[in-house]
């Protein structure tokens, strides 16, 4: 039965990164449009679709809390709670640099002769990549991780 209840949150867990990824091209998408909108930027929208993103990875978080927690607690997986500490962490920092990012753009397509805001965007770029690798690794070793259970 435990390893029935650990299957079935982390299938749950797995949903729920599949719903951050919808957020974050919805970000992304609702960025592009606000960044096109320029010079009279249109942001009392963007604020809006900033309002609701963190609305909605606030909701995700919090379930993948109340997860770990179960993990931890009820189902004696410490081990596995611990991997989603991690990826809390790398998500957190994965949508700092996103909202970064998105405002190293802005001042790149302000200022497009100030070189330091092209390499600030690349820098983020690099950031963010080394982000989402670090998230996969924590993915794939839950998985691994997991998969003594079954």
């Amino acid at each position: 039965m435990t390893g029935e209840a650990v299957k079935v949150l982390l299938q749950r867990l797995q949903a729920l990164q599949g719903e951050r990824a919808e957020a974050y091209r919805l970000f992304e998408e609702g960025h592009r449009a606000y960044l096109s909108s320029a010079p009279h930027y249109d942001f009392p929208r963007y604020r809006q679709l900033v309002h609701e993103i963190t609305l909605a990875f606030n909701g995700i978080s919090r379930e993948v809390l109340r997860i770990a927690g179960r993990l931890r607690d009820e189902l004696a997986r410490p081990d596995l709670a611990q991997h989603l500490a991690r990826l809390q962490e790398r998500e957190q920092e994965k949508l700092q640099l996103t909202a970064q990012l998105q405002l190293a753009r802005q001042q790149a397509q302000d200022q497009p002769d100030v070189d330091a805001h092209q390499q600030e965007v690349q820098e983020l770029k690099h950031k963010l990549i080394k982000t989402i690798e670090a998230i996969s690794e924590i993915l794939q070793d839950l998985k691994y991780d997991s998969e003594e259970v079954e």
